[in-house]
């Protein structure tokens, strides 16, 4: 019989469920032995007099009798801990690759939410994968179902400073991605965007491995051309509250094709259009999660503005292919990574409500201020150069992110409760 965790907490449950039995029907025969003590009378019992306390000698057996009991179950415990560790740790079933076919791949930012799902699909595919994450908006549950593997490597460190590695390929990934994570510490947002390219880039160049910089839609601005284009230059306030993600990208492209130009570094850009699924952050104010848990919780789903203003939305394993796809080609100009479906804001949340349920009601709120009216990408190149373009459509995509939302939120406080999102197989994805 295989002894899994499950059954071995029912035994602990079981056990000690069979001590307590045992005490209490111990304390009450020596209670018994010691003689039958008198009811006490009617009267006694109206005027509120308390039976007598158990004699001294009963009292510490009884003392006695549960400190045997701790003791018992604290062995218990410590089996059963004894036990789990026994049990091997079960991994996603991983492809193998020789020597000359497996690579080593540094992913800056691989415990956030895009990251982490690269850092899956390397996994799968059989590659040694290196994460390097500070943790701001990146979390270890994200990638937690690796730890241990023989490919699977995490160091807590935070890519504005230097690192020392060997690797073959980087994906920098590495830079909070919501309007409320960046604006919170600007300074650092420009910091990682700048200094963090500028680490990873000289990075590339000591081990001559390639790197691929995730750009953003974002250095487009407040576009004037639609859908946007790779050679659009983009309309951008250099002073406005999205400046230090929009401007730090911006930098973060020209370090790369400077390096390219100047050290020989092979760099690979992809500019990443809105996207969404599982592992989101809860409170990263992006429309998705903002939606989907304003509908989960029957709450107003907040529309910032008149709700006219535009997105096109893309699931993460649809963006994940791209970047994968884009790192192994030979084109080294920019590449728009999105879905070219555009929707409304209003139309959006109107999906969402109805996907849900419940009771919310949509509201209006004060626009955000530089908040672009109009998003959506040309992917001509990426057709062309990439063979590649979305394939999960939106109703599915938002299933799945809305089931995970709907799992986090059930959450108990208990640490061993969790609400993992298993990788499935590369072909699968």
């Amino acid at each position: 019989m295989v002894l899994t965790r499950r059954k071995m907490k029912q035994c602990l449950i079981l056990g000690i469920a069979i001590i307590l039995v045992i005490c209490l029907y111990r304390t009450w025969a020596s209670s018994i032995g010691g003689g039958v003590k008198e009811s006490a009378t009617q009267e006694d019992q109206i005027a509120g007099v308390l039976p007598e306390p158990l004699p001294r000698e009963d009292a510490e057996n009884v003392v006695q009798e549960l400190e045997r009991t701790r003791r018992r179950m604290a062995q218990l415990e410590r089996k059963i801990q004894e036990l789990e560790a026994r049990i091997p740790v079960k991994y996603p079933d991983v492809k193998y690759l020789n020597y000359k076919n497996r690579r080593r791949i540094l992913v800056t930012g691989g415990a956030g939410f895009v990251g982490s799902h690269l850092v899956d699909l390397l996994m799968m595919e059989g590659h040694e994968v290196i994460v390097v994450d500070n943790f701001f908006t990146g979390r270890k549950r994200n990638v937690e179902h690796w730890f241990g593997h023989e490919n699977f490597e995490l160091i807590h460190h935070d890519i504005v400073n230097p690192l020392f590695i060997e690797v073959d390929e980087i994906y920098h990934l590495a830079s909070p991605a919501s309007p409320p994570h960046y604006m919170y510490n600007p300074v650092k947002t420009i910091k990682t965007n700048t200094m963090g390219t500028i680490n990873v880039l000289g990075l590339a160049k000591r081990v001559g491995a390639k790197v691929l910089i995730a750009s953003t839609s974002e250095v487009y601005g407040d576009p004037d051309v639609h859908p946007q284009p790779e050679t659009y230059w983009g309309h951008v306030n250099p002073i406005g509250p999205r400046a230090c993600y929009d401007e730090g990208k911006r930098v973060s492209e020209t370090l790369s094709y400077a390096y390219a130009k100047q050290e020989n570094v092979k760099v690979r850009v992809a500019r990443i259009f809105n996207t969404y699924g599982p592992r989101m952050h809860m409170n990263d104010g992006r429309v998705v999660s903002n939606f989907i848990l304003q509908a989960l919780q029957n709450e107003s789903i907040t529309i910032y503005g008149n709700g006219k203003q535009t997105r096109s939305f893309q699931y993460v394993s649809d963006l994940v292919d791209g970047l994968v796809m884009l790192m192994r080609s030979n084109y080294t100009q920019p590449v728009n990574i999105g879905n070219p479906v555009e929707h409304t804001i209003e139309e959006f949340a109107e999906i969402i409500h109805d996907l849900v349920g419940g009771k919310s009601v949509i509201k209006q709120m004060a626009a955000v201020e530089d908040d672009p009216q109009r998003r959506k990408p040309d992917i001509t190149r990426a057709k062309k150069y990439l063979n590649w373009e979305p394939r999960v459509p939106l109703k599915v995509g938002l299933e799945r992110t809305i089931e995970y939302f709907r799992k986090e939120l059930a959450r108990t406080n208990h640490h061993s409760q969790r609400n993992v999102f298993l990788p499935r197989h590369a072909d699968e994805s």
